[in-house]
């Protein structure tokens, strides 16, 4: 019996695929798609992202790629400077095509074993006490322990399991192509510069050889979302909106996106979970879409794969929704806001100028900037430290940054006292003795996503939170 299967080979279903196999879970992704669909609807990394991407080591194949920007406060497309004091040692984004992300991912999950099948379509599930038995679209069967639904808005698994999908329709829908412009870039940006006086959601992104990711208004909601735009249709929309089409040509693809919010009203139900797209839709302001799934990846595997192996505490996969539901539902609200700046009336000029304003404060452009890139993220783990709930930012120790200690995808006692103990968890739990600075506290307890579950300095206070979250002790 294969341990998992994950419906959806996009970066949340290969994210969580790399975290299942680096605890040695059998892996299998089902990917509809033959061959890569070449599309790159995201373009970017977030801090977080980054971060994650750091402590599984991965960080150096994603900056090989990819251009690090700063830019802070990008709520609603209002620019600011990057704030100072945000909590991290990679204070940056990482500007990278959705489809690079993709490869370098496949290319780590296959590294560490998971088994990835193309032109493979998920038609049918039924789940029983066990495991769970997957139909296919051409009648192949397979049945798993668990199954992850990781495909995407108009996922098959969340449909078939009846999980509701509630939350705002598409009211407002934009177009997106990756298009060549014979136009001079002066002239280009001078247009540009012009529409988005009264047109935020208007502009052209240059990807490099005369390419353009253009960003247009379509005209309203269409009947057939699934319907793909023509490149007729597109023009057409730059010519009303600018005056010109700027010499548009060769289109890579075209595209439609929508501004509805909706969220799984579960995000597991028995032996299957959502993640992802599947369990998510917002429009893409602000760029959270890939983000958010692949660390809702990060949240899911270490605890799927502790079910999995057999030492998973009570409680401990239900955390999962618990956890990322939360956060989801904070992304949407941000983004519906969002939405209500970037409109066109008076009322909403004006009120997007008074929170460019405010904005310019910087404790609340950084705390803007720490919500839309997850840094600010801090789970509901109780009263407690301040540290409580939130992930540790990197820091140097003596055996080398905190980060490249964690590539193992275990827990870590980070302990200053040099009194502490794991014993009976040293299977799940690596202890690091270091005297350093950093944190300013006697010891901390980290999960494999690097949120801190426990701050203190006693081997009795320990003992709670080790079995809490990494289960009994070994006999």
């Amino acid at each position: 019996m294969i341990d998992v299967i994950v419906a959806g080979g996009g970066p949340t279903g290969l994210m969580l695929a790399a975290e299942l196999r680096l605890a040695g879970v059998r892996t299998v992704v089902l990917e509809k798609l033959e061959e890569p669909s070449g599309l790159s609807r995201a373009r970017g990394l977030h801090v977080r992202s980054v971060e994650v991407m750091d402590q599984r080591g991965l960080l150096d194949r994603f900056l090989a790629h990819g251009e690090r920007f700063q830019a802070g406060g990008f709520f609603s497309a209002i620019i600011k400077p990057w704030p100072d004091g945000v909590d991290t040692a990679h204070p940056y984004g990482l500007a990278i095509e959705q489809t690079v992300t993709e490869r370098l991912l496949t290319e780590r999950a296959v590294e560490l074993g998971a088994e990835i099948r193309r032109g493979s379509e998920l038609a049918g599930l039924a789940q029983d006490e066990d495991g769970v038995d997957v139909e296919l679209a051409d009648a192949t069967r397979l049945r798993s322990r668990f199954l992850v639904g990781c495909d995407g808005g108009r996922s098959t698994v969340r449909k078939l399991l009846g999980v509701g999908f509630p939350g705002e329709p598409t009211k407002v829908e934009t177009l997106l192509g990756d298009v060549e412009l014979s136009a001079e870039p002066a002239e280009l940006a001078a247009v540009i510069g012009e529409i988005r006086k009264t047109h935020v959601r208007f502009g052209a992104v240059p990807l490099g050889g005369g390419v353009y990711r253009i960003i247009v208004p379509a005209d309203g909601p269409v009947a057939d979302r699934a319907a793909a735009p023509t490149f007729e249709e597109f023009t057409a929309r730059l010519r009303e909106f600018a005056g010109t089409d700027f010499g548009a040509h060769s289109p890579r693809w075209i595209s439609r996106v929508g501004d509805a919010t909706r969220q799984a009203e579960r995000y597991r139900v028995g032996r299957v979970l959502l993640a992802g797209d599947a369990a998510h839709i917002h429009p893409p302001t602000a760029g959270q879409g890939l983000n958010l799934g692949v660390q809702d990846a990060f949240n899911l595997g270490w605890k799927l794969a502790a079910e999995v192996n057999g030492w998973a505490p009570a409680g401990l996969l239900d955390s999962y929704h618990d956890e990322r539901h939360a956060e989801g539902a904070l992304v949407l609200a941000s983004t519906l806001a969002q939405g209500v700046l970037l409109g066109t009336d008076p009322a909403a000029r004006a009120l997007r100028e008074f929170v460019s304003q405010l904005m310019d404060f910087d404790v609340v452009n950084r705390y803007v900037t720490e919500q839309i890139t997850a840094v600010g993220v801090r789970y509901d783990l109780g009263e407690g430290h301040d540290l409580l709930g939130r992930r540790m930012r990197d820091v140097v120790l003596k055996e080398g940054r905190l980060y490249e200690l964690m590539r193992g995808g275990r827990g870590l006692l980070l302990d200053r006292t040099g009194r502490l103990s794991v014993e009976g968890w040293a299977d799940r739990v690596d202890h690091v003795v270091d005297a350093g600075g950093e944190p300013d506290v006697p010891a901390v307890l980290l999960r494999p996503d690097g949120h801190v579950v426990w701050v203190g300095a006693e081997q009795a206070d320990l003992l709670g939170p080790l079995s809490r979250w990494f289960g009994a002790a070994a006999g």
